[in-house]
């Protein structure tokens, strides 16, 4: 090796290709030699004259410690794709104990559900690219789900142009009024996407909070589950959104009576909603 020694080729092996794992055959087989290797990233050193047997051993070891290497780079990449797909309080309760034993348990929670939905999105995707869809849905989606997260909700699910997002915890419907606030405001502020596209983002949201059960829904035999909450609160919520115009934020008396302290509200009137039996006073949360 006319251009570097052994140990000089070790430090330049660790410094540009850290995953390759290198065995060192030596006539020196002294104590400082050894650790003068190992320092500089030999996986293993083995001295003349060579015991083949040995030399076979050492071989595969390093093998299955490259391999072992590469899976675990490889599931470090699959769940950081992972987290791009599901929300983090999905995951945890993956990584819990009870995971495999509970495809169907559930709970009953105390909970804040929004729905957030994207006024007259459908128009826009009549007239403009599938490029242009995408990219316009997914700057509403970061400002929305930026909101969420930063005021202790989570991503329930996706659904077409909107979302479900579920606040748990202390003043958790507090921090759901909060979140949609700040979406608001934050939605109607950001640019047309184009001069092709003339649109001004708006949001109608609708939000409902009680008592409703977090578990796994559907099928645990083909291992398909979708981690949300259902319910009266729920589905509540939901009609809420419907009824609520572009800019509004939408609760009914059971949310009004819990922040009408905190935050200002207008009451709309009396409304029946889908499915439900009993008309309803709903308020708008101005601010």
């Amino acid at each position: 090796m006319p251009e570097m020694d052994g140990l000089t080729l070790l430090s330049k092996l660790n410094e540009t290709k850290p995953l390759i794992k290198s065995v060192i055959i030596s006539a020196y087989g002294d104590m400082e030699n050894i650790r003068a290797a190992m320092n500089r990233g030999a996986f293993d050193f083995i001295t003349k004259p060579i015991n083949f047997d040995d030399l076979s051993v050492t071989f595969d070891k390093t093998i299955f410690y490259v391999n072992q290497i590469r899976a675990t780079l490889e599931a470090i990449k699959e769940n950081n794709i992972l987290k791009m797909y599901v929300d983090e309080n999905v995951l945890h309760f993956m990584n819990s104990r009870e995971y495999e034993s509970s495809f169907t348990a559930n709970e009953t929670i105390d909970a804040t559900v929004a729905f957030i939905d994207i006024c007259s999105f459908t128009t826009i995707s009549e007239s403009a690219s599938p490029d242009d869809v995408v990219k316009l849905l997914n700057n509403y989606f970061e400002v929305i789900v930026k909101e969420i997260t930063d005021h202790g909700g989570y991503i329930d699910k996706f659904i077409g142009d909107a979302i479900m997002a579920v606040f748990k915890d202390d003043y958790h419907l507090d921090r759901a009024v909060e979140a949609c606030l700040s979406v608001r405001m934050n939605i109607e502020k950001l640019p047309e996407l184009n001069s092709l596209v003339k649109y001004k983002p708006k949001v109608s949201i609708g939000i409902n909070s009680g008592e409703m059960i977090s578990g796994n829904i559907g099928s645990a035999t083909l291992r398909r589950l979708d981690y949300t909450v259902i319910g009266d609160i729920v589905n509540t919520a939901q009609r809420l959104q419907t009824i609520a115009l572009p800019g509004q934020i939408v609760i009914n008396k059971n949310a009004y009576d819990k922040i009408k302290e905190s935050f200002n509200c207008e009451e709309l009137g009396t409304y029946n909603l889908k499915n439900k039996s009993n008309p309803e006073i709903l308020y708008e949360v101005k601010g």
